[in-house]
């Protein structure tokens, strides 16, 4: 047991929800041939959330990072997306380092609620309003992606795009099941504010992961 804590509080092994190859479906990189590595835990808590199986971090297995590393080596693209849950309540130093080894690209989707450890090519922030970020994050972000549920999330996302940096790409996206009461609303805002750039679940009408 000791061992085993050990493993994992150096990043050694992390608790696996899932990982599988994929097109990615949201945000800059939409359309793009992914692994994404899904970690169990969260404690944000967005009651619309689409995989909330992943919030209880003891009801994943731990796995050695040798072997998602090892299992992701098997496909050809070398994006690898880390994302939950939420991954940065864990440390992901070792994660990132070896999957730089391996000649991938470090992704990563994170609300920015826990501080980010790990070296990462591209840092996609998806703040939420049930345990806003840590603001150091908000400065490190490539892309910031908000979830538009209802029309003060427009106000939210401003906050945001505030506080990113000048070259952050700014995403809004509908929650996926009000898309057709809400997407209407953001194509209007999208038009007025010309920042901003419509993000869709692309993977969801492709029914693929």
């Amino acid at each position: 047991m000791v061992e085993s804590k050990t493993i994992t509080q150096i990043g050694e092994s992390l608790p696996l929800m899932e990982a599988f190859y994929t097109i990615q479906g949201e945000g800059f990189h939409t359309g793009k041939a992914s692994y994404f590595i899904r970690l169990g835990g969260c404690d944000v808590g967005c009651f619309w959330c689409d995989v909330k199986e992943s919030w209880d971090v003891s009801a994943h297995p731990l796995q050695l990072v040798s072997t998602m590393v090892a299992k992701a080596s098997t496909h050809p693209a070398r994006i690898a997306v880390i994302t939950g849950g939420e991954p940065s309540m864990h440390p992901l130093d070792f994660l990132c380092k070896s999957l730089k080894s391996a000649g991938f690209r470090t992704h990563i989707e994170t609300s920015g609620a826990h501080h980010l450890s790990g070296e990462w090519d591209w840092i996609c922030l998806s703040p939420k309003k049930f345990m806003e970020p840590i603001e150091d994050i908000c400065l490190m972000a490539d892309e910031l992606k908000i979830i538009v549920y209802n029309t003060s999330d427009f106000l939210f996302a401003e906050k945001y795009k505030n506080l990113v940096a000048p070259s952050c790409k700014l995403f809004l996206q509908p929650e996926w099941n009000r898309s057709s009461e809400i997407l209407p609303q953001l194509i209007d805002y999208v038009k007025e504010h010309p920042e901003w750039q419509i993000s869709l679940q692309t993977h969801k009408y492709m029914d693929i992961p």
